[in-house]
Parts: C-alpha cells; sequence; structure tokens
C-alpha cells in the first residue's frame, strides 16, 4: 500500500497489553519469540518476528499512564497466528503450551487443509498455531 506521502505503508509491529509483563514474555518465548533478557522487568518489550514485524507487549500500568480512558478490550479482539513448519510441530508447540496451562483446542485437520489448534496467552488473548497439510499448501 501507499500513503499520500508515496512511500510503503505497512504493518510494522503488533501491539499486545499485558496484566503480567514478565508472564507474557515467558509465553511468548515459548512460541519463539526473542526478547532481550531483562526487558520483561520494565513497561514495555519488543521481540522481532520472522520478516522483521516487531511484536510489542506493554503493561496496563504503561497505557494507563498514557491514556487515563483506556479499558481493556477483553479477549477475542485480536487472534495471532503462529506458522509452524509441520503438523507434527503445531502437535508438539501445542503440548508444550497446554503443559503451561495455555491450551484451548487441541489440534485437529482443518477442512480449509492445515492442522490446527488454538492456544491463549496469559491475559486471553487467541493464539492459533497452523501448518498446511501435505497437498494442501496454497500455490
Amino acid at each position: 500500500m501507499t500513503g499520500d506521502g508515496g512511500g510503503v505503508i505497512g504493518i510494522d509491529a503488533v501491539g499486545v497489553v499485558s496484566t503480567d509483563l514478565a508472564r507474557s514474555v515467558t509465553f511468548y518465548r515459548l512460541l519463539g519469540v526473542e526478547f532481550p533478557e531483562g526487558d520483561e522487568l520494565g513497561p514495555h518489550v519488543e521481540g522481532t518476528l520472522p520478516g522483521g514485524t516487531r511484536l510489542m507487549l506493554d503493561s496496563e500500568e504503561l497505557i494507563r499512564s498514557i491514556d487515563d480512558g483506556w479499558e481493556p478490550g477483553g479477549p477475542g479482539r485480536v487472534t495471532l497466528a503462529v506458522r509452524c513448519a509441520s503438523a507434527h510441530v503445531v502437535d508438539a508447540l501445542y503440548a508444550r503450551l497446554e503443559t503451561e496451562g495455555y491450551g484451548h483446542r487441541s489440534p485437529w485437520d482443518a477442512p480449509w487443509g492445515q492442522r490446527y489448534a488454538s492456544a491463549h496467552d496469559p491475559d486471553g488473548t487467541a493464539i492459533d498455531l497452523y501448518a498446511w497439510l501435505p497437498g494442501a499448501a496454497p500455490g
């Protein structure tokens, strides 16, 4: 997409507000996001995803200090999808998340050609895990 100034506009970062930043950092590290060590102690942390998009986590306290009218929107308003290399990886990653208390819907073969599972981060944000099944990947 191109903005009025002729520059390219694209999503550079996804922000998630957290009630417990350290716990959220631990959860997203399970998904492979690399955050600098010790940053979970502050009110804001960023990790870079494959492809360069940043995942930003902010504490509720930080957001309220910036916007005194802010209220949490509740779970289900945003879903993040994690593409996995294979159905086996979906199963293994879901098993690890479930062991940590984040499981929501066990892996299944979806009719649209993907191995799929759903988890919730510590604040209830939906995290979908998926991998294309053999012969089903888009061409």
